[in-house]
């Protein structure tokens, strides 16, 4: 993960359809240097956190093999 100042968002915003409308959210985008910047919806202004593309890579095939969804109830 990468917090440096010179990353740059390089695309939309966009959030998950699973999303609720109390903005129970996180929102992603596509950065410079090849990252995916994760963001919360509810503080867009806060701060944004900047991955790799394996690392997303990685969560992402965790959480469709079901690996978190004990962290969901």
């Amino acid at each position: 993960m990468s917090e440096t100042s010179t990353n740059k968002i390089d695309g939309s915003w966009r959030k998950s359809s699973f999303s609720n409308p109390s903005g129970n959210c996180v929102e992603v985008a596509e950065a410079t240097n090849n990252l995916v910047a994760v963001r919360n919806s509810r503080d867009p202004e806060g701060g944004t956190l900047f991955y790799t593309r394996p690392e997303i890579d990685a969560f992402v095939r965790g959480a469709k093999a079901g690996e978190f969804d004990d962290l969901t109830s």
